[in-house]
């Protein structure tokens, strides 16, 4: 009996002073593009204040991945955060589509071990798609809307989200 309880208490003591590991994944839409830049724009002057505002804003972090489409203006809006943890982003193509696009992205997210942090930078399209995808319901993004931020707590099979506003607010009625 003396043995059984010494086990259950060795095991409950190191069950409650295990932390509790979860991925974190922050989801955004690429800033404001040029709006002469054909099929794959620049960021304007205000987006590249947004991809800074960014930066800013996930510092407090260790950002371990950064993954963004192949169209620059998502690299573009990911370079100040992945210059300031020293990464390169890495860019899922849309060549097989976009729902492969979005379960390449997913699969990417699932290989990174319980504590990491993954910064995805999407388009309005994707963004709400991926977040679903990773079991987060979230509203549709309307073209306008450039300032939404989710952060995914990934715990097991629980997800924890919630929806901010990073930089300038977006000029968006629908927001």
């Amino acid at each position: 009996m003396t043995r059984l309880t010494l086990l259950l208490a060795t095991l409950l003591t190191l069950a409650l002073g295990t932390p509790v590991l979860a991925q974190t994944v922050i989801l955004v839409r690429h800033a404001e593009k040029v709006s002469d830049g054909g099929n794959d724009p620049a960021l304007s002057e205000p987006g590249l204040a947004r991809a800074q505002s960014l930066a800013d804003r996930v510092s407090a972090s260790s950002i371990d991945l950064i993954l963004t489409s192949p169209l620059q203006r998502t690299g573009l809006t990911a370079a100040p955060t992945a210059q300031a943890n020293g990464l390169e982003p890495l860019a899922i193509g849309f060549e097989r589509g976009t729902e492969t696009h979005i379960a390449d992205i997913v699969a990417r997210v699932r290989t990174m071990p319980e504590d990491a942090t993954i910064l995805i930078v999407g388009h309005s399209n994707t963004v709400p798609l991926i977040a679903r995808a990773l079991g987060q319901a979230t509203p549709d993004m309307p073209d306008c809307e450039y300032d939404r931020l989710v952060t995914l707590r990934l715990q097991g099979a629980g997800v924890f989200g919630v929806t901010t506003r990073y930089g300038t607010r977006s000029n968006c009625p629908e927001t």
